[in-house]
Parts: C-alpha cells; sequence; structure tokens
C-alpha cells in the first residue's frame, strides 16, 4: 500500500475544507438576496428563482462556486474514505450532488409566480428552465441517498449518534423536497429552503468531521518522524 505523506493529508484537507464552506456560503449569499431582491418572497418563490432577472447571475454564480466546492469536497471525500460501507458510493453522491449545483448555475430558472416583478404567474417553460430543475432534482435525490448511506455506515462503526443524525437529515430533505416539488400551494419553498439549509449544514458538519481525522493523520505521522 503506497504511504500517505503529511503533504498528501494536507491536499485532503484542503479539499474537505471546501465542501465545508459550501453550504454556508450558499445559505449567506441566498439569504442576503432574500431581503434584498425586490418582490421576492420565500414562503412562495423558491431559491432557483433567483437566477431570474437582471441579478440572476449573482445567484448562478452562487450555485456554481457552492457546486464546485461540495465536488471538491466529494474528492476529498474520496480521497479520506479508505474502507468501510459507502467507501465508493459516498463520493459518488456527494459528487453528483455537486454538479446538480453547478449544472443549476450554468441553466437558469425560468421566470415565473411574478418574480422578478413583471413576471407572469405561469412559468413558460423553456429548455433551461427545465434542465435546471431536472439536474437540481437528480442531485437532490444523490444526496438523499448519501444521507442513508452515511446513516448505515455511521451505525456499521457504532456510532448511532451520527448514524441518527444522518437519518434524519435524509428524511427531513426528502419530506420537503417532495413538498415543493408536488406544486402543492402553501409555503413550501420557506419549507425547503430550511430543509435544504439543514442538509447543507450536515453535510458541512460530516467533512469537518472528516478533517478532524485528516489532522489527526498528520499529527500522527509527523510524530513518528
Amino acid at each position: 500500500m503506497e504511504k500517505v505523506t503529511s503533504a498528501d493529508n494536507a491536499k485532503t484537507r484542503a479539499l474537505l475544507a471546501c465542501g465545508v464552506v459550501a453550504g454556508p456560503l450558499f445559505i449567506i449569499v441566498g439569504v442576503i438576496q432574500m431581503f434584498t431582491r425586490e418582490g421576492f418572497d420565500i414562503r412562495l418563490h423558491a431559491l432557483s428563482l433567483l437566477t431570474a432577472g437582471d441579478l440572476g447571475w449573482i445567484q448562478s454564480l452562487n450555485f456554481l462556486v457552492t457546486g464546485a466546492l461540495i465536488i471538491a469536497g466529494a474528492v476529498g471525500l474520496n480521497r479520506s474514505m479508505q474502507s468501510g460501507r459507502g467507501r465508493t458510493w459516498g463520493p459518488i453522491l456527494l459528487g453528483l450532488f455537486g454538479l446538480g449545483w453547478f449544472g443549476s448555475g450554468i441553466f437558469p430558472a425560468d421566470p415565473g409566480l411574478g418574480f422578478p416583478p413583471g413576471a407572469p404567474e405561469i412559468a413558460a417553460f423553456t429548455t433551461n428552465g427545465m434542465i435546471h430543475f431536472g439536474i437540481g432534482g437528480i442531485g437532490f435525490l444523490c444526496f438523499i441517498a448519501a444521507c442513508f448511506l452515511f446513516a448505515r455506515r455511521f451505525k456499521s462503526f457504532g456510532e448511532r449518534g451520527w448514524s441518527r443524525y444522518s437519518l434524519i437529515t435524509g428524511i427531513l430533505f426528502f419530506v420537503t423536497f417532495a413538498g415543493i416539488a408536488s406544486g402543492s400551494k402553501g409555503p413550501f419553498s420557506l419549507y425547503f429552503f430550511l430543509g435544504a439549509s439543514f442538509g447543507l449544514v450536515w453535510l458541512s458538519m460530516v467533512l469537518a468531521r472528516l478533517m478532524k481525522d485528516q489532522n489527526s493523520q498528520t499529527k500522527n505521522s509527523i510524530d513518528n518522524i
């Protein structure tokens, strides 16, 4: 087996750090826009609608940067997970999740529900809009699967607290995603934003924990020199 050096561990920690900051960055930029974009109401409008309009480039960039950071975190995850349940599919699912966010930035959502101001209530779906929601939906399903996979992984290691946390995250994300995807009336956009934020925080926590493990490995390597 190839020996892992302190430089390798440093690269892995840097990649994991990218994934750690992805969620908080996306949430902060999104919340700022919620309160500054004219006509936006999180109770009615999905955050994806912020990609529409003259200032839509801000949210598109937010999707692109967040997606790239999540993909980097998935690469770090692949480097840090050496064995155990989910060793192969964990990084793949989170990488696809990141690709979903990145793709949502490339293909903006169609205006609708009166946003931006002057837009029709019923969106006229374009190819870009359909790709936006399609690729985003696939990414969300991959994330939900990753949550359940990590719940089993943590359980196999006897870490029931982390296992429950992962399971609850997956269920909450699934329920809120199903609510907004159903098109039902009500503040489902708000619920989904909260569910997605909970999921992004979970992702940061899991990757931060792995960063801590990498720090321990680096310290042990230095102590053995």
